[in-house]
């Protein structure tokens, strides 16, 4: 008997944590028997992530309706093809990632009568992306969907009650998967902290902040060059590495160079194998304004890094208890200053090392596929009638 047929959905495939993970879900899902395919929008996706997509054995099929952005016409033209392709295929799941895609993805399973909708949200944009009146147009849209999901896959338990908060789907619905970070061939691929250190020409006797990610409003990247000018007082020896690019890194690197901090601040750009600069690091800063889960975080807490962090969406989960970094305030640059020179004492600094390392085992890929298994078992298991 077949195995269950599975359409993945999603809005674009670029460098980030919700393509790593959707794509790590179909590696999953096609080693134990599920036959995958993911619609995707080509026009909006990164060259590099699509070939490697192909390169991880993804069926991709291209929906170029497919669009980040709010337009009726097009995304009612989405909602035609997506329908058109589950007529064709006739998935016993649809499994849809991110707010757009996830709308018009359970829209025309909807409308096709796909026997299981599964929805994953990879984070959400209640708060920190948009104004309060389009926020609230997202809500009511989320709370009209969810009706026609069998389970919502949330990254973290938090994630959840964000959504029950605001009236979004019944708490049965809800199933907490979390964006596996594949923590062990990331700890065999990280240098020793002299090696990165040396490779990148930072001098031994540093402070080293790390930041990773995209560099858009979204990360709060301006908040960490705005806590820099009090670290550098107290601790002159600080140096930040910047990982990643984006549309902000022009007035990032203005404001740097506004405060006098250009000996104190490298921009790195996105890297292929971001662990080889995590690695010179003593700690990573994340003053995100909205994060689902934050994937950066584990990364660097693989590897035995501490995180300074901002209390938003599923981070103080990923945190714990002061166990894996410190929590401050969204939005207060200067909470995130003294948290970082508490992290700058070395004794500090190994106590919430050590707990970093045991912590990032929680939100690892083998807890990922065992969860996302677990689940697809219950709904549609593989031996099942397609």
């Amino acid at each position: 008997m077949p195995a269950p047929r599975v359409l993945h959905v999603i809005t674009r495939l670029t460098l980030g944590g919700s393509s790593e993970a959707t794509i790590s879900q179909l590696e999953t899902l096609a080693a134990a028997g599920y036959r995958c395919t993911l619609a995707v929008g080509f026009p909006e996706s990164d060259p590099e992530t699509l070939a490697y997509a192909r390169a991880q054995g993804c069926a991709l099929v291209d929906v170029p309706t497919l669009g980040r952005e709010v337009s009726p016409v097009r995304d009612l033209r989405a909602v035609g093809h997506l329908a058109r392709l589950m007529r064709t295929l006739r998935p016993t799941v649809v499994h849809t990632h991110t707010s757009k895609a996830g709308f018009v993805g359970r829209l025309a399973a909807r409308l096709v009568r796909v026997p299981v909708v599964l929805h994953q949200p990879h984070g959400h944009i209640f708060y920190g992306y948009f104004s309060a009146r389009r926020a609230r147009a997202f809500v009511a849209l989320e709370r009209l969907a969810a009706r026609w999901s069998d389970r919502l896959l949330m990254l973290t338990d938090r994630g959840a009650q964000e959504h029950l908060v605001r009236r979004i789907g019944r708490a049965d619905q809800f199933v907490t998967v979390p964006s596996g970070v594949p923590v062990d061939a990331l700890r065999a691929a990280a240098p020793t902290r002299a090696e990165a250190r040396a490779r990148l020409g930072v001098p031994d006797h540093a402070y080293v902040i790390a930041a990773l990610g995209r560099l858009v409003p979204i990360k709060g990247f301006d908040l960490l060059i705005d806590a820099l000018p009090a670290v550098v007082a107290a601790c002159p020896a600080t140096r930040v590495l910047v990982i990643g690019d984006g549309p902000l890194r022009g007035s990032l690197e203005a404001r740097v160079a506004q405060l006098r901090l250009m000996d104190h601040v490298r921009f790195l750009g996105a890297l292929s194998e971001p662990v080889h600069a995590l690695a010179a690091a003593d700690v990573l800063a994340a003053p995100s304004r909205n994060e689902g889960m934050g994937r950066a975080l584990v990364e660097a807490m693989a590897i035995g890094l501490p995180v300074v962090a901002a209390a938003v969406g599923g981070i103080p989960v990923v945190v714990g208890e002061a166990t894996a970094g410190i929590l401050v305030p969204p939005e207060d640059a200067a909470a995130l200053g003294r948290a970082l020179l508490e992290v700058a004492d070395p004794a500090c600094r190994a106590r919430l090392a050590a707990g970093a390392t045991a912590r990032a085992a929680l939100f690892s890929t083998r807890e990922t596929a065992r969860r996302l298994l677990a689940l697809y078992a219950e709904l549609a298991p593989v031996g099942a009638r397609a």
